[in-house]
């Protein structure tokens, strides 16, 4: 059953704001561009739609190094963050560009090491079988846990220096300060240092977006209508709010950036 939508506070409809000069598009992959985690035909269709109206999209993901490396090459995008701001592919260059210097042999054997200990209070947990094609975090399965053991398993990788998200997929365990606004805040830096905060939107739909909804730094930030359910549990809630979920929702918003 879907959640009862309640709009108030932030949450404002997308149909309230004219989106006329939007030039990129920072969106979150699962829960906001899928539907029932897959793509669909008209997800293409959309993304073509978007470059074909001068829209760029840039995907910000919590998945793996080795699937967005996949992702860029045959997505109609500029490029995709992976791993919660790890590191970028860009479309034309598909190196992989770290947004952090790490010892990457000893960072994964610590991470290892704080996966072991948190295995040890968790032994339910499961991890992600995509650990093998990961660089900067280590991703175990959300599914069955308690929002009370989410809240436990953060505080422990907190006091074993690390830091801690989760979507509606996955657990993840990372450099403290990895994050996606961060990243895409050196994105637009480094790539788009000419677009305007109102040419820039954010979309997502779980705690791991929780840093695109952070009005200090993207004032126009969207959460597809999925986020209700996490809307008490985050400190930052997106401006806007579609109407419909998650990859509906994201062609929600992109007919009326593409009509405006």
């Amino acid at each position: 059953m879907k959640p009862e939508i309640i709009t108030k506070g932030r949450l404002k409809p997308i149909n309230n704001y004219d989106w006329t000069n939007i030039k990129l598009i920072a969106s979150d992959m699962d829960g906001t561009l899928t539907k029932v985690e897959q793509f669909d035909s008209e997800l293409f269709d959309t993304l073509d739609r978007l470059a074909t109206a001068g829209v760029k999209v840039l995907i910000t993901t919590g998945r793996s190094a080795g699937w967005v490396q996949a992702i860029a090459t045959y997505l109609p995008i500029v490029g995709a963050i992976a791993e919660n701001g790890g590191l970028l592919y860009w479309q034309d260059d598909l190196k992989p560009r770290f947004m952090s210097d790490l010892d990457f042999q000893e960072h994964r054997l610590q991470l290892n090491r704080v996966y072991r200990i948190l295995k040890s209070k968790f032994p339910q947990l499961e991890e992600s079988p995509d650990n093998v094609f990961r660089l900067t975090d280590w991703t175990f399965e959300v599914a069955g846990l308690s929002l009370t053991e989410l809240e436990h398993i953060e505080a422990i990788c907190n006091g074993e220096g690390y830091g801690f998200t989760y979507s509606t997929i996955q657990c993840h365990i990372k450099p403290i300060h990895q994050d996606k606004g961060l990243a895409l805040d050196q994105v637009i830096s480094q790539h788009f240092p000419d677009l305007k905060p109102e040419q820039i939107l954010t979309i997502g739909d779980s705690p791991n977006d929780e840093s695109l909804f952070n009005p200090e730094k993207f004032s126009l930030s969207i959460g597809v209508a999925n986020i209700v359910r996490y809307r008490d549990h985050l400190q930052y809630l997106p401006a806007y709010m579609t109407s419909k979920f998650e990859g509906e929702g994201f062609r929600e918003l992109a007919e009326l950036i593409i009509n405006s």
